[in-house]
């Protein structure tokens, strides 16, 4: 065979492997699913297809072509808090965004890893649609952003389709959107854009039962609080829509939680069920379909999943676990214990405190047992409330009023059977009979807060942290420097 022959074979050959491997790193990045992160504000599992008495036609559809989580979790019910810990994948303690961005607390550092920057490594195009609200803005390099304020008015609604109809059409590339909504944030907004179309009234509806109080005002809030979730649900079916008409829907899969609950009693701001219990949906194209599952999943969980969306290795510091094979109608070795925190909001409402549950029973720990909560004055003060409070309290029963004396003032320990009890109103603390898993649930908790380095194992560190943001004040948004105090410990 001729020289000239030779060399003709072999570019030939090259040809064909170079286009092979060509051919095949462009099949494995049409391989890489899209995803569309829906972010809501301020409710919890407040949605018809989760039992409540409220129309919300769009995500119950979401629910029958996926995963609903029965019993999902944020690790605290904050709004910053809770958005740095799923960017993260870390507990508020981890990363250091214990209070409110917009009270100048912030995470330790903007170089822990976070979703934006490892998708982004990934071929990801990143975008965010409405408010980060994480310090610092700067650790998420989103390559689109709109509307980053926090939009409480609810003023020109349609650009947030209208911005992720653009970002989705951009480009062939796999994406990551992650769309922030204000509904259902205070305040509660009875109609906007004619949504919805037929308001709930007071007359319609009990108020929220975890409160515990049937009172006429309450229920008027929890009406149009409603009303926001009903509005919600028309947003998204919009964006869920305009997904579709992209050609991408079957390439894309679908997240949808709320950050923490609602701006109620006993909801947000609180360690309770009614503050740390969300929704938590996910279409996966090829997953299961139309499946509630009872695993104890939390916000954690959704950067281990992102990873696995993106073909990318997990990052081992991660507490959290991958929820595709449940998605997928697999029983994979889950977590027999979930656990979540409270720290501060603003500088108002100061309380450190932690939380474990299993299937049935939940813990609460007080390291401030014997003081008074700020958390309650603030909750139960005129800014949200016309009716005082003793007005609201006599509209209760005699273990809702001890409920809520409870919140007041805290003991060290509080024990709930979530299956006879799921709204927290009789502490078991104390009875001898949960002895055995009282002790059981304060081992898992002491074993979490060594795991995952907690400083508040320590209760003096908790009083002296608590100490120190009531001394930062009201009158000004001044956090506490919490990464100079950890340092300090």
């Amino acid at each position: 065979m001729s020289l000239v022959k030779i060399v003709s074979l072999i570019a030939i050959l090259l040809f064909f492997v170079m286009g092979a491997s060509l051919w095949g790193q462009a099949s494995d990045q049409k391989k890489k699913s899209n995803i569309l992160f829906i972010v809501s504000e301020d409710n919890g599992p407040e949605i018809g297809c989760y039992g409540a008495p409220v129309k919300t036609p769009h995500l119950d559809k979401l629910a029958t072509q996926g995963t609903l989580f029965r019993n999902a979790y944020v690790p605290q019910a904050g709004c910053s808090q809770s958005r740095a810990a799923f960017l993260t994948g870390l507990y508020p303690h981890q990363n250091g965004q214990i209070g409110l961005a917009t009270w100048n607390y912030a995470m330790y550092s903007g170089k822990i890893k976070n979703v934006v920057k490892t998708l982004g490594r990934a071929g990801y195009r990143t975008g965010i649609i409405g408010k980060l609200h994480i310090n610092p803005k700067s650790a998420f390099p989103f390559d689109f952003k709109a509307i980053p304020s926090a939009n409480f008015s609810r003023k020109d609604m349609a650009a947030y389709v209208e911005n992720a109809a653009k970002f989705i059409k951009q480009s062939d590339e796999p994406f990551y959107l992650h769309v922030n909504y204000p509904d259902a944030h205070r305040p509660f907004i009875k109609t906007v854009d004619k949504l919805p179309a037929k308001p709930l009234t007071g007359k319609d509806v009990d108020a929220i039962p975890y409160m515990g109080i049937n009172h006429p005002e309450l229920r008027q809030q929890t009406a149009d609080y409603y009303n926001c979730m009903m509005r919600l649900d028309s947003y998204i079916g919009d964006l869920l829509e305009a997904l579709e008409a992209s050609g991408k829907s079957k390439d894309t899969v679908v997240v949808y939680i709320g950050d923490h609950g609602a701006d109620l009693l006993r909801g947000k701001r609180t360690s309770y069920e009614g503050g740390v219990k969300i929704p938590m949906i996910i279409r996966w194209p090829g997953a299961k379909g139309g499946q509630q599952k009872k695993e104890l999943v939390t916000t954690l969980d959704l950067f281990p999943t992102f990873c696995e969306i993106a073909g990318v290795t997990i990052p081992k510091s991660l507490p959290g676990q991958s929820l595709k094979t449940i998605t997928y109608g697999g029983s994979p070795n889950w977590r027999k214990y979930l656990f979540t925190e409270f720290h501060v909001h603003s500088n108002h409402n100061p309380w450190p405190q932690r939380t474990v549950r299993d299937a049935r029973y939940k813990l609460i720990y007080n390291p401030l047992a014997g003081e008074m909560n700020p958390g309650y004055a603030f909750t139960m003060g005129r800014k949200f409330f016309k009716t005082p409070e003793a007005e609201l309290l006599a509209a209760a029963s005699k273990q809702v009023q001890m409920a809520y004396k409870i919140m007041r003032k805290p003991p060290k320990y509080e024990l709930y059977d979530l299956q006879m009890d799921p709204f927290e109103f009789k502490n078991l603390a104390e009875d001898l009979a949960h002895a055995e898993i009282l002790g059981r649930l304060k081992a898992e908790l002491t074993s979490w807060q060594k795991r995952t380095g907690d400083a508040l194992e320590d209760p003096a560190i908790a009083r002296k942290l608590f100490s120190m943001i009531r001394e930062s004040g009201t009158s000004k948004k001044q956090a506490l420097d919490y990464k100079t105090f950890m340092q300090t410990q």
